[in-house]
């Protein structure tokens, strides 16, 4: 894969290692609901999916009993302030600095509320290596389509000069919606099987990231 002009990068699970917390935080959630906890970080993986309420209905959450509105406030209140304490990805910062040291522009796209985003990327001295962050302006992580077509419509950009880089199908997606390349890294928030069902490049790591681009 030639290295083009822009990386569009994921956040959660891609350059922020919070898988172990969001396992936690969701099995407090099915705690406090009186469902079955999932076992591990693998049978997490392999239930996560994009948008979360399909996520939160795969798990058995019933929206009868207790809406989605209301989960993730419940989630958010748990997950959101002891997210401050994790920490980037290995490699996940040298990966960023030898980018943008080749001169590659480089855009956060998260599904994240914009003001949580922020709060965790101040931890890190790696803001200054964005042109542009993005995020969503809500709790419930729907899609990043629509975020990743606005900035390519506002910015007159081809599809041809973005890689997306991330840990989910749903990152595939943005990239199918947009007709850009797509890496996926393999230790994140989904299952490595479930990303090798999708035609991106898969890696087991952040840092094989660069490998893969010339």
């Amino acid at each position: 894969m030639k290295m083009n002009k822009q990386i569009v990068w994921d956040w959660n699970g891609t350059l922020f290692n919070d898988v172990d917390l969001c396992v936690e935080s969701i099995n407090y959630l099915l705690t406090l609901q009186h469902l079955p906890r999932l076992s591990n970080k693998e049978a997490y993986q392999k239930v996560f999916r994009f948008p979360i309420i399909d996520y939160y209905q795969a798990i058995g959450f019933d929206f009868t009993k207790c809406s989605f509105d209301e989960l993730a406030i419940e989630y958010m209140e748990y997950y959101q302030p002891r997210s401050l304490a994790c920490s980037l990805y290995e490699h996940a910062q040298e990966s960023l600095q030898y980018f943008h040291d080749k001169g590659v522009r480089q855009i956060l796209l998260s599904a994240s509320k914009e003001a949580y985003l922020m709060n965790q990327l101040k931890q890190f001295s790696i803001c200054d290596m964005f042109e542009q962050i993005l995020a969503l302006d809500n709790i419930h992580a729907y899609s990043k389509a629509e975020l990743a077509l606005n900035y390519m419509k506002k910015h007159a950009a081809s599809s041809k000069d973005f890689i997306f880089i991330g840990d989910s199908v749903h990152d595939y997606e943005v990239a199918q919606a947009v007709n850009a390349s797509c890496i996926l890294i393999a230790n994140g928030h989904e299952h490595k099987e479930r990303l090798q069902k999708t035609n991106a490049i898969v890696v087991d790591h952040i840092g094989e990231v660069k490998n893969m681009i010339t």
